[in-house]
């Protein structure tokens, strides 16, 4: 006797789909053309986001330079903290070849490549190996015309930073902003004396174009730790007065009016020279790790804003030989890096501080170590596939103990 055939609805056989892993749904294209087709849909790729999001499924990439090759690369880290964050594998960009790539983003799965020493960037979802190479800017550098020498300058150097990686809901639209500084010099001069010229940069993803928009009146200084956005918004810290009367400001940028805007940053923070202070992202919202730039034993207060109300989330006391904060992983485990270069967990749950066994030293430039998190996603970006040859080479780790 045949059994009977059960079949589920259609809408929650993709609701079920919806909370696996890209890996498994991109092996499941080849199932059947509904499927292949419905796994592209917006519907879909925002349900299968949203349960990455609501299950807190961080994949974190920590970013490090060989100190042989001088080529940035990337270390995919295990997301378990029992697995004590272990290298799964490593990640090569030969697009970058020679060049020193910075990260910016993550948002919505996809991660902003640019080298500030060159007019070359690129977007990249490390889950669907969707690779996008921007196109270089076509947007004219103007002429400098100095009054104490009484003539044009020459354009000596162009280069790219303070970039940031966001989304235009209004348009539906993923943009970068970049800050381009215009060096120019007297080229009949033996040692000319640099004139700087500022420009802001703001890429289109749906028309694959960059275009300038007008510049404020202050530049981002200093950096952030691993992303500056938070929806629809991108933040950076700046300044205002001479040294000893710093006074600390945030300057904002909204992806959708494409539209600048000073914050000032809370009297918690203290007197500029004396305390670091580094915008993050932090469940969500826009924090600030603050620390001190002197001292043996270093403290972290992490403050993180909501409606404009900054509250203290934790405070690490005195912790001995800790260089720098790396950023932040799943549950608020804060990755740091002490002076010798060795990656440290500090568990926000237990308050405890342990070493991770991970090589950050060994051939390896200790100021290009930083962390990147991201979450799984299936957003497109009319990109091309990961080519081993020339974008993206991955590599197994030789083994636990992280000695690549």
């Amino acid at each position: 006797m045949q059994r009977p055939r059960f079949e589920l609805p259609e809408a929650l056989v993709m609701e079920i789909l919806s909370k696996l892993p890209v890996k498994s749904l991109t092996r499941f294209n080849c199932v059947c053309k509904y499927w292949c087709s419905s796994f592209q849909t917006p519907h879909f790729i925002s349900n299968n986001y949203h349960n990455n999001l609501e299950n807190n499924n961080l994949n974190l990439l920590l970013s490090r330079c060989d100190g042989n090759t001088f080529q940035r690369y990337f270390s995919q880290l295990s997301n378990e903290k029992y697995q004590n964050y272990i290298v799964k594998q490593n990640i090569h960009l030969p697009f970058f070849r020679n060049d020193l790539p910075y990260v910016y983003g993550a948002c919505h799965g996809l991660l902003c490549l640019l080298d500030p020493l060159k007019d070359k960037a690129a977007i990249w979802n490390p889950s669907t190996r969707e690779f996008k190479i921007l196109p270089p800017s076509s947007i004219q550098r103007p002429p400098y015309f100095s009054p104490f020498e009484e003539t044009y300058l020459t354009l000596d150097d162009v280069s790219f930073d303070h970039a940031s990686f966001g989304f235009d809901s209004k348009t539906d639209d993923y943009k970068v902003i970049r800050f381009v500084t215009l060096t120019f010099v007297n080229s009949e001069e033996q040692y000319p004396h640099p004139h700087f010229m500022y420009q802001v940069e703001l890429y289109s993803l749906r028309s694959n174009s960059w275009q300038e928009i007008p510049c404020p009146d202050y530049k981002p200084t200093g950096t952030t730790l691993g992303n500056n956005y938070v929806d629809g918004i991108c933040y950076w810290k700046t300044e205002t007065g001479a040294y000893l009367d710093f006074r600390g400001l945030i300057l904002s940028f909204d992806m959708g009016n494409e539209k600048f805007s000073i914050l000032p940053i809370p009297e918690f923070v203290g007197s500029f020279p004396e305390y670091f202070v580094n915008l993050l992202v932090f469940n969500g919202s826009l924090g600030a790790i603050v620390y001190p730039t002197e001292g043996i034993d270093t403290s972290f207060d992490l403050w993180v804003t909501s409606e404009g109300v900054w509250t203290k989330q934790f405070n690490i006391k005195s912790i001995s030989g800790v260089v720098r904060p790396l950023g932040f992983g799943k549950n608020g485990d804060l990755f740091l890096r002490d002076t010798n270069d060795e990656v440290l967990l500090f568990d926000a749950s237990t308050q405890e501080l342990k070493e991770l066994q991970i090589n950050t030293y060994l051939y390896h430039l200790r100021f290009t170590i930083s962390l990147h998190a991201y979450l799984e996603s299936l957003v497109r970006i009319n990109g091309i596939q990961e080519n081993i040859e020339k974008h993206v080479i991955r590599q197994p780790a030789r083994d636990a103990s992280n000695e690549y």
